[in-house]
């Protein structure tokens, strides 16, 4: 059995404090940390929470587990990515090496191509992995989705400019693109992402691009951290979570939303391209909470 969730762990904790005490808090903040909320928020939420409990005479495991519901939702936010009709949309794929993001490229593609989205091309602007040029040569072949990809070590901005034209000479669509994530040289990477917006900006329609950062759930307060070096150098519109199990620690969200105001758009819990569903930030916390 690994480590307690954060449903459980609160629990156990009614169990010890019956009468939701000091010690309560304290131990409540720690819970709150080790489910990746990160001790920043989890120290303000514990405050908070317990400042209104007192307030207003609140105790006892359901009514204080409902507060805490309600002090959790005005953090975490959720979002729905509608590609406009009738223009060239571009949406850019962003997050380090290992998250699962070109996996996630193709599974957003699915899910709007079932979504009857008609002109859908995934652009393979991770040049720099000749594995990521492969792997999303094999899933546009799978989903019957159109690649534009270049060689091996090409200009990424490049083959985004190819998609776009490719969309773009069908009067419509979406461009789905993929890039690197090689965040140990950060500079580098920054420098690179900045000349991929570029591109992105001027060949997608007025309001048209987003910028989607896919993190692994798992990660935690590395997560954020990540989350934090993708909006500085580019902006982020919507998070993708991979890896995502509520029952899990899983409280990355919680800290994302409040720190960076950053809403998340989908969750993926699978390797299949189906394994993608909507963010719901009301069945999150309700999963995080155990209710």
């Amino acid at each position: 059995m690994g480590k307690m969730s954060f449903a459980e762990r609160i629990r156990s904790l009614f169990g010890l404090h019956a009468d939701n005490d000091g010690q309560f808090y304290d131990d409540l903040c720690d819970a709150l940390i080790e489910g990746d909320v990160g001790a920043k928020t989890a120290v303000e939420i514990t405050g908070l929470l317990r400042d209104e409990c007192r307030k207003n005479h609140i105790s006892g495991e359901q009514a204080v587990t409902a507060e805490l519901e309600k002090l959790l939702a005005s953090y975490v936010r959720e979002t729905i990515l509608e590609p406009v009709a009738g223009k060239t949309n571009i949406w850019m794929v962003l997050g380090v090496n290992g998250v699962g993001k070109t996996t996630s490229a193709a599974k957003i593609a699915n899910w709007y191509k079932n979504k009857g989205e008609g002109n859908i091309v995934l652009a393979s602007a991770d040049t720099f992995r000749a594995a990521a040029i492969e792997q999303l040569a094999v899933h546009g072949e799978k989903l019957g989705i159109r690649v534009v990809s270049h060689q091996h070590g090409a200009d990424p901005a490049a083959v985004i400019y190819d998609a776009a034209e490719a969309v773009r000479s069908k009067g419509s669509g979406l461009v789905i693109a993929d890039t690197a994530g090689r965040l140990h040289n950060k500079e580098n990477l920054v420098h690179e992402l900045e000349k991929i917006d570029r591109i992105c900006r001027q060949k997608a329609d007025e309001g048209c691009y987003k910028r989607l950062l896919v993190i692994d759930a798992t990660t935690g307060q590395n997560a954020l951290r990540q989350a934090e070096v993708f909006n500085e150098a580019v902006g982020v519109d919507a998070l993708i979570l991979t890896k995502y199990d509520s029952t899990a620690k899983g409280g990355i969200a919680i800290s994302i939303g409040k720190e960076l105001n950053l809403p998340t758009a989908f969750v993926c819990n699978g390797e299949k391209y189906g394994d993608i569903s909507l963010f719901h930030s009301d069945e999150y916390i309700r999963g995080f909470l155990g209710m």
